[in-house]
């Protein structure tokens, strides 16, 4: 069975751009958050890019995944799978496999920003799953679901490395809300890139097809779209570096000469000078010892962890230390 729930309204969504862009291009550096590359363009253009050669880290999790994901499903013994940031949900099937298998689950709730790309996903699911109580959350990746009976346990999972789209501050503000709607027994799952060479990390967000470029471009699109603003995405060069101090990648937009910009939907306009950088989007990448000290910082205890041979990817499991809600 699906079931599609808005918690966000297009209305919703249009006054939360607005106000990221009236206040992300006026802040110096000018930003944008990485959400808005997310509408059903941008959701297949990542798609993509988890196929790359040189992106490693859907490949990587996905072996993680497969070799693990039994050990997983027993640790978890959960009814409701609930995925932040599904996407196209296709490393999500081993999760449902294996936890279905273990004869405990009855429901699996992704939550996604992009409407459209979400739905089309849970409708797949539902098909395949047919057994399964699938409700599909329409929401921005930051709102967690609200929390079943105590005794139902979950397993919230956040594959991907999305976490590393934060900053520590706001990892923290995160995983303490998340951490205050988990009941006793519920459990998270996160996919965590870690730290190795730059040479490495700045060519898995800078293919030579261009196909990461596309994308950092269409935050572009959606604000033209949007807010009838007159951006030329083509005359802006996709950024990609690493910064040794944060341990993240920095991705960024760099005007190839002055623009003018005007964006009629919030009466605003703005100017870019020749080189002017426009962050996007960060990429953090962790170690071992920083992850059970930001997850204890936040209130959770590690029980799980899982890494590849070569030391590039981490699944970690973890639990509220006295309960949670």
């Amino acid at each position: 069975m699906l079931r599609v729930e808005y918690r966000v309204t297009p209305d919703d969504l249009d006054k939360a751009l607005r106000s990221d862009v009236q206040l992300g291009l006026r802040s110096e550096p000018k930003q944008l958050p990485p959400k808005w590359f997310y509408d059903d363009r941008g959701s297949a253009l990542f798609e993509r890019i988890t196929e790359l050669d040189d992106y490693y880290l859907s490949r990587v999790e996905r072996e993680l995944l497969r070799h693990h994901v039994t050990e997983i499903a027993r640790a978890a013994q959960a009814v409701e799978l609930v995925e932040l940031g599904a996407g196209a949900a296709v490393k999500t099937r081993m999760l449902l496999d294996a936890l279905s298998g273990s004869g405990s689950l009855r429901r699996y709730t992704p939550l996604d920003v992009s409407g459209p790309f979400l739905e089309r996903a849970a409708a797949g699911i539902a098909e395949d799953y047919p057994d399964l109580d699938v409700r599909a959350v329409v929401a921005d990746f930051d709102h967690t679901p609200h929390p079943t009976p105590a005794s139902e346990a979950r397993l919230l999972a956040l594959l991907g490395s999305t976490l590393g789209n934060q900053t520590p501050q706001q990892r923290h503000a995160f995983l303490s809300r998340l951490r205050g709607v988990m009941g006793p027994t519920d459990q998270v799952l996160l996919g965590l890139d870690l730290v190795k060479s730059p040479e490495r990390l700045v060519r898995a967000y800078d293919d030579p097809d261009g196909v990461t470029a596309e994308f950092n471009r269409n935050v572009l699109r959606v604000v033209n779209r949007e807010l009838e603003a007159n951006f030329v995405p083509e005359e802006f060069t996709h950024v990609a570096r690493w910064n040794p101090v944060a341990e993240w990648v920095d991705i960024r937009l760099r005007a190839h000469r002055p623009q003018h910009v005007t964006i009629p939907a919030v009466d605003m306009s703005v100017d870019f000078a020749a080189g002017e950088e426009l962050c996007t989007e960060i990429s953090a990448k962790f170690r071992p010892e920083g992850i059970r000290t930001e997850l204890a910082g936040s209130g959770f205890s590690v029980t799980g962890w899982w890494t590849d041979p070569d030391g590039d990817f981490a699944l970690v499991l973890a639990r509220p230390v006295d309960g949670g809600a």
